[in-house]
C-alpha cells in the first residue's frame, strides 16, 4: 500500500512538473531557446563568456527535455563548424547525463512498476545488457532518434554511466556536425553567399537520417 501511494504521488508530481515545463516554454523567457536569431545575437554580445553560457544553457535545456536543434544551429553560426560542433557535443552530453540521472534516481521505480512487462522496454533492456556501448552508439548515431526521450529511457536500464556517457559523446558527433554545418552555411546563404555548402549540409543530414532505415531493411 505504501509503495502504491508513493508511486501515485510521484506520478502526480511528474504530471505537474510537465505542465510547468510547457508553461515555461511558451509563456516565459525560456521560449527564447526556440528563437535562433535571438540566441545568435545574445551569444555574439557576450564575447568570451558565450562559450560557458552556451554549454550551461544547452545542458539545462537537455535535462528539461527541450530540443537542442536550434541551439546547435545557433552554435554553428556563432562559433563556426569545428568549435560549434565541439561545444554543442559537450553541452548535449552533460545534459544527457543529467537527464539519465534524473530518470535513474527519480523515475526508475515508478516505470518498472508500471511498464516492467512492456515489450518495448524489455527489448531495450536486453539490447543494453548484450552490447551496452555499441547499442548507445547505434541509437545516438541517428539524428532522427528522439534525443531527449532516449536520455530518460537509458536511465531506466542497467547500463553504467561510463558506457552511456562515452556512447553519447561519440555517437552524437555526426548529427551535431550536420546541424552545426547547417548553421554555418545557412547564415552565409542568407547573406548572399554560396548556397552549395548549405545544400551539401542538408544532404549530409539526410544521409545520416536514412542510414538506420537502410540498415533495418538489409537485416530484413
Amino acid at each position: 500500500m505504501r509503495l502504491n501511494r508513493l508511486l501515485k504521488r510521484r506520478s502526480l508530481w511528474l504530471a505537474i512538473a510537465l505542465f510547468i515545463l510547457v508553461l515555461l516554454c511558451y509563456s516565459t523567457p525560456v521560449r527564447a531557446l526556440f528563437n535562433q536569431r535571438f540566441l545568435v545575437q545574445q551569444l555574439q554580445e557576450l564575447g568570451h563568456w558565450a562559450i560557458c553560457l552556451f554549454i550551461l544553457v544547452y545542458a539545462l535545456a537537455t535535462v528539461l527535455g527541450i530540443p537542442g536543434t536550434v541551439l546547435t544551429i545557433a552554435g554553428g553560426t556563432v562559433f563556426g563548424l569545428v568549435w560549434g560542433t565541439f561545444w554543442s557535443v559537450i553541452g548535449a552530453t552533460l545534459g544527457a547525463l543529467g537527464a539519465f540521472w534524473v530518470a535513474r534516481y527519480l523515475l526508475r521505480d515508478w516505470v518498472e512498476y508500471k511498464f516492467r512487462h512492456h515489450k518495448a522496454l524489455v527489448s531495450f533492456n536486453q539490447a543494453v545488457m548484450e552490447t551496452p556501448l555499441m547499442f548507445v552508439l547505434a541509437v545516438r548515431f541517428a539524428p532522427i532518434s528522439p534525443f531527449n526521450v532516449v536520455n530518460f529511457l537509458f536511465g531506466l536500464t542497467p547500463i553504467g554511466s561510463v558506457e552511456y556517457t562515452l556512447g553519447t559523446f561519440f555517437g552524437i558527433i555526426p548529427g551535431t556536425l550536420a546541424y552545426t554545418w547547417l548553421g554555418v552555411t545557412g547564415g552565409e546563404a542568407l547573406q548572399g553567399g554560396d548556397r552549395l555548402p548549405f545544400f551539401l549540409a542538408l544532404s549530409f543530414l539526410g544521409i545520416l537520417s536514412a542510414l538506420p532505415l537502410l540498415a533495418k531493411r538489409k537485416k530484413k
